[in-house]
């Protein structure tokens, strides 16, 4: 099938590559409109938190995510100036279309006030320059707005800042990569046209599901760079392939290019599949923020296969034989080559000594992987943002003086079932004693209730509860209080019978998130080890290889999880890295981290045993047909992941620590399983098994209509001398 379309794509190639430049101006229209379309919402449809916000939008005019906070401090106020200072932020609050104050609160020497909207949070924080000019005009000085929509208002432009400098950073070194590993040739350009023209195509599909569906604010950035890397990874297993082909057939440049792609090009295919399979479970978790990174990220390795197997053939049958052949310097993948050569040494090392290799490199995985036992989870931190915007100076100047809680605080929401019910005399004593437990609390700075607007709604049926910590909404603290709030102090209040009681507001969501997110991770862990082994059963023609793959794939996976927990929990590198310190790492980067790195090591793992295997079925010994396999595509492995990892270095680099997150994640993954998992522990496993390796007995074969491979002695080619 592949070879046939190859001489399809051949024989069109202009016209394929006519479709690929208008693709890529597309997407370059859409990337320029797609943030206005981004959100950060966390929230989770049919939650608790969710049903308490619905409450406080409909009955309070209250939107949770919509609502901004404006801090300003104040000397020696009277209680009649600070009730003009509240009523200046009203009338700069009238300037924001349904915008009003929610409630007002002074402590310390600031006033807090809340400005609710009835936007979302991405149009909310469209708004934010409208607050802040009208505030000003009210002449209010060192008035700062901070809050949901001003945070992702001013966010915004730092990503695209992070995104265009990891662009060029990605780019730069993933040339200069290209150039040791290639040597000089057109062919260079090659990786960089694909990977352009796979990343447009991907950001606009992203367009237009952003029309209709939340979409994380982060996907332009994980689109890009994930793309580039995973693009110029194809691109490059598809160019060394190539060159090899042309030299094999004689210079038959279109033979050539038909048997790459029906070998390289049936790599890439099994890759592009498998690198998805991880990401599509993404679709299993309930939260509309998970999904939308879950649609990116399937979108990425699709395109970028669609890309590789269309727009690469026609660019290399165009550029023909002299534009794939290097000039001068001929790269370490050129005519002698050394990355090959390099692999066959240490593959021929660990089979000479397959237990010794196999103890050792499990233990030292065991001990990068050890620090995983210390990892904690939040669902995301508005501390660890950039310092010099105006909505994080905010959080700075409250934090120092009553803690974050004040910006994102609790709300007990409290149904009482009927109107005018809120005045009864059981009904206040029942708050009374609900405060003054709640208050008790170590976690809890401030309870504000009380018998009117905002407290009580205007039919009298619904109240709530403001309940401020001291921590920020995704610290452990919270999170405990959270629950405490539901587990204890909610369910033995003393309200009358029938009544309602919903616990919502930023850190119960920010609960409700973690909880919906890895409370179904089993059974994405699950359903992806089991479609990863089927395909790769049928793919390998093996159940144990299937097997090995899967398990390393969790180890490399535990080895990143790991070092995320060294780096920005103790902070070991933090300097080097110039990440944050934190004690919690985002839960959303933590499942974006296992899906992505699944399907990436998958990656790695169906280049190199596709290989072996094809050795085998020539007639290799066990030991021949590892050594065969790593040597011809252990150096291009290495390769595509050191340019993947420069790829990422755009992430690791940017000022959001989420992505910070996945960048290093990703990387110290990526290094890990092209080196010391697939590269020693791999050939160790395989070299102990012997031809337990390249079993698949019939009856399997038959259900999955492939060819069986039995265990009977057959003849085989011997080792090669080196």
């Amino acid at each position: 099938m592949l070879e046939s379309w190859t001489r399809g794509v051949i024989r069109y190639r202009f016209v394929v590559i006519a479709v690929w430049v208008v693709i890529g101006i597309i997407g370059l229209i859409a990337g320029f409109n797609l943030n206005n379309h981004l959100t950060t919402s966390l929230a989770v449809p049919g939650t608790e938190s969710a049903k308490a916000d619905q409450i406080l939008r409909t009955h309070f005019g209250e939107n949770v995510e919509g609502t901004f906070t404006v801090i300003l401090p104040f000397k020696n106020a009277t209680q009649a100036q600070i009730k003009l200072l509240t009523a200046r932020i009203s009338s700069a609050a009238g300037a924001v279309p349904t915008g009003k104050v929610t409630a007002a609160k002074a402590l310390g020497g600031v006033l807090y006030a809340s400005v609710g909207t009835a936007f979302n949070l991405r149009d909310a924080s469209l708004q934010t320059v409208k607050l802040r000019q009208a505030l000003a005009h009210q002449g209010l000085k060192k008035v700062m707005v901070t809050g949901p929509p001003a945070l992702q208002f001013d966010l915004t432009p730092v990503l695209g800042f992070d995104l265009r400098r990891g662009a060029i950073m990605a780019v730069l070194l993933a040339l200069l990569f290209l150039f040791l590993v290639l040597g000089l040739s057109w062919v260079l350009i090659v990786p960089f046209l694909v990977a352009g023209a796979a990343t447009a195509a991907a950001l606009s599909v992203v367009f237009l599901i952003a029309q209709h569906f939340l979409t994380v604010l982060y996907i332009p950035n994980v689109i890009e760079l994930i793309g580039l890397g995973l693009a110029i990874d194809y691109s490059l297993l598809i160019t060394h392939r190539f060159r090899r082909e042309i030299a094999f057939t004689g210079g038959d440049l279109d033979l050539a290019l038909v048997r790459t792609m029906a070998t390289a090009g049936r790599t890439v295919t099994l890759s592009g599949f498998t690198a998805a399979i991880g990401l599509a479970t993404l679709f299993l978790v309930p939260v509309p923020f998970m999904r939308s990174l879950g649609v990116a990220g399937l979108v990425v390795p699709i395109i970028s296969l669609i890309a590789a197997l269309s727009f690469q053939p026609a660019l290399l049958s165009v550029l023909g034989r002299r534009g794939v052949t290097s000039v001068r310097f001929h790269g370490l993948m050129g005519r002698r080559d050394l990355l090959g050569g390099a692999w066959s040494w240490i593959v021929r090392f660990v089979i000479s000594r397959p237990v010794l290799i196999m103890l050792s490199s499990t233990a030292v995985l065991a001990i990068l992987a050890g620090s995983i036992f210390g990892l904690q989870r939040t669902p995301s931190s508005v501390i660890a943002v950039p310092s010099q915007l105006e909505s994080s100076e905010a959080l700075k100047y409250v934090s120092d003086r009553a803690g974050p809680g004040i910006i994102t605080p609790n709300q007990i929401v409290v149904d009482l079932g009927a109107p005018h019910r809120t005045t009864d005399p059981a009904v206040v004593k029942a708050t009374l004693e609900l405060a003054s437990k709640i208050l008790k609390d170590k976690a809890v700075f401030l309870v504000a209730i009380g018998k009117k607007s905002p407290y009580v709604d205007s039919t009298g049926r619904y109240q709530r509860l403001l309940i401020i910590g001291h921590h920020e909404f995704g610290a452990t603290e919270s999170q405990r209080l959270v629950k405490e709030l539901r587990s204890n102090y909610i369910v033995k209040a003393g309200y009358p019978e029938g009544t309602k009681i919903y616990l919502g507001g930023a850190p119960a969501q920010g609960v409700d998130f973690l909880a919906s997110v890895f409370g179904v991770f089993p059974l994405i862990l699950l359903l992806a080890l089991i479609i990863a082994y089927v395909v790769l059963v049928r793919s390998f023609r093996s159940l144990i290889l299937p097997l090995i793959a899967v398990v390393l794939d969790l180890v490399s996976i535990a080895v990143a999880f790991g070092i995320l927990v060294v780096i920005f929990r103790f902070g070991f590198g933090a300097h080097l890295f110039g990440t944050y310190h934190v004690a919690q790492i985002e839960g959303w980067s933590l499942i974006f981290l296992f899906a992505m790195l699944f399907g990436l090591s998958m990656d790695y793992e169906v280049f190199i045993v596709s290989r072996m295997r094809e050795a085998w079925d020539k007639g290799a010994t066990n030991e021949a047909a590892i050594i065969e396999g790593l040597t011809d595509t252990g150096g291009v492995v290495t390769a595509a992941a050191i340019i993947l990892v420069g790829a990422l270095s755009g992430l690791v680099f940017g000022h959001i620590v989420g992505l910070q997150e996945l960048g290093i994640g990703l990387a110290f993954g990526i290094l890990i399983d092209a080196t010391i998992v697939r590269g020693l522990l791999l050939p160790s496993i395989m070299t102990l098994l012997g031809r337990w390796n390249w079993w698949l007995p019939e009856l399997v074969a038959q259900v999955l209509h492939t060819k069986a491979s039995p265990l009977e002695i057959r003849e085989t080619r011997p080792l090669q001398p080196e």
